[in-house]
């Protein structure tokens, strides 16, 4: 039974087979553990994650594919709702996350869980191969940018495998990726985290610039040559050559200056 017919407004992509899903369901060692997933649709992730002995509950969009779901396998509960809605911060811990996440709000829905590591330790979701990349980026990789630096303050990220666009169906216009995440504390107070994210932000706002021109826009020539200076970094230096402790410095010297 294929099941409804994909739309490309969700960015909906099913996975053809579960035997894809292994590295995923390897690095989350489920076996007896409460595990959320994201846009299960027809469930080939779900039959892994149940096989391996998790406990999970889905959260999906498509009343359609919910209908599938619920005749397939019916006691994998389920909610009907959008991923975008998910209350984190209230989900009983420890819930492990997984997903084949939607493209179009992939980095959102991580963006979302990563400060939440009391509720999720663990964490494993496919994504497309160029999100993956930047999510496990290091300094001075192609890939790397801002939402590098945001998983590394919350997690430690690796990728765990490729998918090819033909192990979909439809196949995408890209290849997949999964990549698994440790969730740990941040390394400042939740208070000061967004301060944190914002100037990493600014500092990848304009790529091709150096880091001093790139904290000017926002903050000015003086403030920013002043900072920088106190660091101690070079004149020329650009964000993606540094890494998460360089920039908890910069932060640090931002409360001095």
């Amino acid at each position: 039974m294929r099941g409804p017919s994909l739309k490309k407004s969700l960015g909906q992509h099913h996975l053809t087979d579960g035997a894809l899903c292994r590295p995923l369901v390897h690095f989350l060692e489920p076996a007896g553990q409460r595990v959320l997933e994201i846009g299960p649709g027809g469930g080939v992730l779900t039959a892994e994650l149940l096989a391996a002995g998790a406990r999970v509950f889905g959260w999906e969009l498509d009343l359609e594919w919910a209908a599938v779901l619920r005749r397939r396998l019916p006691d994998a509960p389920l909610i009907v709702a959008d991923a975008l809605e998910i209350e984190w911060g209230r989900l009983p811990a420890p819930t492990l996350a997984a997903g084949n996440l939607p493209y179009n709000v992939a980095t959102v829905i991580i963006e979302r869980m990563l400060p939440h590591h009391d509720r999720v330790p663990r964490a494993a979701f496919l994504v497309q191969k160029e999100v993956a990349d930047r999510l496990v980026a290091r300094p001075g990789d192609e890939a790397y940018g801002s939402l590098s630096l945001l998983v590394a303050a919350h997690a430690r990220a690796r990728l765990l495998g490729r998918v090819r666009r033909g192990s979909f169906r439809p196949p995408p216009k890209v290849e997949g990726g999964f990549v698994g995440f440790e969730l740990q504390p941040p390394p400042l107070p939740p208070g000061e985290m967004p301060e944190l994210i914002a100037l990493i932000r600014l500092a990848f706002n304009q790529r091709r610039k150096t880091l001093r021109n790139a904290l000017a826009a926002g903050w000015g020539r003086e403030r920013a040559e002043a900072v920088l200076s106190a660091v101690g970094l070079p004149e020329k230096v650009r964000g993606e050559e540094l890494g998460l402790a360089d920039f908890l410095e910069i932060y640090q010297r931002t409360k001095r200056t």
